[in-house]
């Protein structure tokens, strides 16, 4: 399933309704934070730090991003979603003279490091005064490389013209014009004595980086998809990180509960550092019940890390450094496993910053934060695969990572393949297929060593009424749970609502894999 989006405009394509449920999905996880160039409020996947480099600029002191992302595919990750917010940045502006006017154009990335020049000829334009060429580059400030080029021809600098220069840079992803416009068309750029060979304009003013960012920043607008909410252009995530400015800064709480509340509802993970200020653990514990930090969608630690040959460095976050391990751990072991697990390490440059007894590491277990603690290899480990639910949540199971995250996997695998059941018209087709559907994926699951055992019920009901719903109940017994554990899906055209079901099925006395209508 694919996505494609144009001027906000999010067109979906439906799987097929006999396509299996992938139990092998890359785990995928999503940053959002400052950088020096790129593109803003738009997730741009990479998939190695050489790509984020390129696109989004090297390590910066004002922020943490750049960091994060290496510690995110140093251990393990793959696939990322970078998001960049600004605040007040702006662009470099490019001034093309047009006898005695000029051709104002500004970059629409915005930061000090992004480069963008402009040259203007009049080939192949004719006896026509209102018509020239343009051609825009993306240099790389670093290599002084031309990294990206877009070519214009026969514009006009004529508003209401067909061929109209702003009309034609509304498609430029470099730049765009500016008031005040031209009264003439902009000169030639020829290099100075050849005639045929032109030259470039480098911009008059350079871009500016803007301020620290905010809470607000970070959250955005939902209406125009900024900030967290850029993320609605990508059809799914499973973890979020927010990298704060700096090793010693902190992100927000206003920006971690808003983080919190959009992974609620896209059924994704929290990964949340301790702050700077918990410099023991039982600040730490005092700490996570101060900020209300009580969710079963946030994985919280403690404490932060220091690099080995650093020592008056300051501590700094792991928070990309987990994301990465995550992704390792399920493309390894499975969602539903305990995180410590062989290979399961940091890096061995990094240590926790404190050193803890048994007994803060289960105080802090108990308070939701799993322990960074160097395990007998002498490398550090997380240990607790606990969420900060703390068992507050109708299911208590939901203070356990393993299960918390394997279940949002679940449901969100079934709410993507069975998105072709809303539309479906038949429905006893719908029935029957969705049952099918799921249980040959949880039979997957099963052989993969997810459950207890094979005895799990899935139900379905299609409610016709406008508008459709096809509810969709599960009870499985996931592998390190105490209990079974329930799930009541609703598909519909707006999406998928996932919610615990307090009072279902018993499977004790039911047969393995038993699919059952909801009546």
């Amino acid at each position: 399933m694919s996505e494609a989006v144009d001027h906000g405009i999010t067109v979906t394509e439906i799987a097929a309704m006999d396509r299996p449920i992938d139990v092998s999905m890359e785990t995928t996880a999503a940053f959002v934070g400052r950088a020096l160039r790129g593109p803003v409020n738009t997730p741009v996947v990479v998939s190695n730090f050489g790509e984020f480099r390129r696109r989004f600029g090297d390590f910066w002191p004002r922020s943490s991003l750049g960091p994060a992302v290496k510690q995110f595919f140093q251990h393990g990750g793959r696939q990322l979603y970078v998001v960049r917010v600004v605040n007040n940045a702006r662009g470099a502006m490019l001034c093309l003279p047009a006898s005695g006017t000029a051709v104002v154009l500004r970059a629409i990335e915005p930061g000090s490091t992004e480069r963008v020049r402009a040259a203007v000829d009049y080939d192949d334009v004719g006896d026509n005064d209102d018509l020239f060429n343009l051609t825009l580059q993306r240099v790389d400030p670093g290599s002084g490389l031309v990294v990206d080029q877009e070519f214009f021809r026969r514009l006009s600098y004529r508003e209401g013209a067909d061929s109209f220069i702003g009309d034609a840079l509304l498609t430029s992803t470099l730049a765009r014009l500016e008031h005040p416009y031209p009264t003439h068309r902009p000169e030639p750029t020829y290099s100075s004595g050849r005639r045929f060979e032109s030259s470039y304009i480098d911009h008059a003013q350079a871009g500016t980086d803007g301020s620290q960012l905010t809470d607000y920043d970070l959250i955005g607008s939902q209406k125009a998809r900024t900030g967290l909410f850029a993320l609605e252009d990508i059809e799914n995530f499973d973890l979020l990180y927010l990298p704060p400015s700096g090793p010693g800064a902190d992100v927000g709480p206003t920006a971690i509960l808003a983080g919190e509340l959009y992974c609620r509802r896209r059924g994704a993970m929290l990964i949340v550092d301790p702050r700077a200020e918990w410099s023991t653990p039982d600040a730490a514990a005092d700490g996570i019940r101060d900020l209300g930090y009580a969710s079963p969608n946030m994985l919280g630690y403690f404490p932060r890390i220091v690099a080995r040959s650093q020592d008056n460095a300051p501590a700094r976050q792991a928070g990309g450094a987990i994301a990465g391990l995550l992704c390792k751990h399920d493309r390894t072991y499975g969602a539903w496993q305990d995180l410590n697990q062989p290979g399961m390490e940091l890096q061995r440059r990094y240590l926790p910053a404190l050193a803890l007894g048994e007994d803060k590491q289960r105080m802090l277990n108990r308070a939701g934060l799993n322990v960074l603690a160097v395990g007998p290899s002498g490398r550090s480990r997380l240990l607790g695969s606990v969420t900060m639910g703390r068992g507050s949540e109708v299911h208590r199971q939901y203070a356990s990572l393993p299960v918390r995250r394997f279940c949002l996997q679940i449901a969100n695998s079934i709410a993507k393949a069975g998105r072709w059941a809303v539309f479906e018209q038949d429905q006893d087709t719908v029935t029957h297929r969705i049952l099918a559907q799921v249980l040959d994926y949880f039979r997957a699951l099963d052989e993969l060593g997810a459950f207890i055992d094979r005895r799990f019920l899935v139900r379905c009901k299609v409610d016709n009424d406008q508008p459709k719903c096809v509810t969709i109940l599960l009870v499985f017994h996931p592998t390190g749970s105490d209990e079974p554990v329930s799930l009541t899906l609703q598909l519909t055209a707006a999406g998928c609502r996932v919610a615990s079901t307090a009072f279902a099925p018993s499977i004790d006395n039911a047969p393995e894999a038993s699919p059952v209508p909801i009546t």
